[in-house]
């Protein structure tokens, strides 16, 4: 089962769609072009057009899996006292004194540009069920880091 908002739900759907209504007929089209021009034998547009279709495909049938296991989180559910899933952390790394502030999020919807960490990540998996004022080891490629948890909000 994966639990995740809803604007990640709708983002899947969104790319689902596109998958199946945009990409996979246009590389159709492109493999029947390539069908035409004769011996399929030595037809390289028709062997890449029809790797193509097998990777689109693979990436449609993923999609719905996880759409088929996904469940959409009511926020309005979810309290703001300790960290977990949708929950935005503004924290402090003890190390720097840098303030950074993470919303944590399914693995399918993590984007870090969007400062969205997945709930699986070692950062996020230490923070889980942690209050305000806590202090927190985590142990990252860099070596061991501290964060002191500022505030939780959704």
């Amino acid at each position: 089962m994966e639990y995740m908002s809803q604007e990640g739900y709708d983002k899947l759907v969104a790319e689902l769609k596109e998958l199946e209504n945009v990409e996979l007929p246009r590389v159709r089209e492109a493999i029947a072009e390539a069908r035409d021009k004769g011996d399929l034998s030595e037809n390289f547009e028709y062997h890449a057009a029809k790797r193509e279709q097998a990777r689109l495909l693979g990436r449609i049938r993923f999609k719905q899996r996880v759409l088929e296991f996904a469940r959409v989180i009511d926020t309005k559910r979810l309290g703001a006292d300790t960290v977990g899933l949708l929950c935005k952390v503004e924290m402090t790394n003890l190390v720097n004194n840098q303030r950074m502030t993470y919303t944590i999020v399914s693995p399918h919807e993590a984007n870090l540009r969007e400062a969205k960490i997945s709930i699986q990540s070692p950062v996020a998996q230490a923070l889980l069920g942690k209050k305000v004022g806590d202090v927190v080891e985590v142990k990252v490629p860099a070596g061991v880091q501290k964060f002191k948890i500022e505030s939780i909000t959704l």
